[in-house]
């Protein structure tokens, strides 16, 4: 063994001259990532009404000039539809047992009479929370007089609104209604101005999500780089 090793050492010590004077050159390629579920068998998918959880005393964001459910609903029936090329079919008779997504989500019998009502191969469903915030406050602000040249420090109001989405996602297998996946998503984005539209705000959200959410249904190629090692 110790001989093993210092042959090992000498090798070592004779390749070590010939890698560093090698060049590196760095090498970009995309890697498959396998989606999250796999489809095969599986043709046609229902939306089943995501719950939308509120605080008590909370303005209804429909109010606002977005309805939650609704929009998510037609941005889910895009994805579903181009990425992974599986067929709508609307809802029937969706009566929710509980408003606890812990205890839906255990409900397998449920999700199979859903899922035969709609005739489904899958069921998705979860919970939105689309929250918006006043981010304004007073900022630090840094200003030079006209008068006497001097730099001074001055509070200033800065308006700013927040728009922030948390997505609990579950799919459940139609012929069985049992559990096939489940996921959190979460994002936050921060616009100017105390009265930024919240459709925007939402859509922002939606896009930097849009990805991962995907990647629940569809592979997706991710760019990776490597070095390599040249004569």
């Amino acid at each position: 063994m110790a001989r093993q090793v210092r042959a090992l050492t000498v090798l070592g010590l004779l390749l070590a001259p010939g890698l560093a004077a090698a060049g590196t050159v760095e090498v970009e390629f995309e890697v498959p990532v396998r989606s999250m579920i796999d489809l095969r068998g599986y043709e046609t998918v229902t939306i089943a009404p995501f719950l939308v959880p509120r605080e008590e005393g909370e303005a209804p964001i429909e109010r606002r000039g977005v309805d939650v459910q609704e929009e998510f609903d037609r941005y889910m029936r895009r994805i579903l539809r181009r990425r992974a090329q599986l067929k709508y079919v609307p809802p029937r008779g969706v009566d929710y047992p509980s408003t606890d997504v812990d205890d839906l989500a255990a409900n397998a019998d449920f999700w199979r009479v859903v899922a035969e009502r709609s005739q489904a191969d899958l069921v998705l469903s979860g919970s939105l929370d689309f929250d918006i915030q006043d981010r304004s406050g007073y900022r630090t602000q840094e200003y030079t007089s006209p008068y006497d040249g001097r730099t001074y420090y001055r509070q200033v109001l800065v308006e700013r609104s927040g728009f922030e989405y948390d997505i609990v996602l579950l799919v459940f297998d139609g012929a069985t209604g049992k559990l096939l996946h489940t996921d959190n998503f979460k994002d936050f984005k921060e616009f100017e101005g105390a009265n930024a539209d919240p459709l925007a705000g939402m859509f922002q959200n939606l896009l930097a999500l849009e990805d991962r959410i995907a990647g629940v249904f569809t592979q997706k190629r991710i760019r990776t780089s490597r070095l390599l090692f040249t004569d």
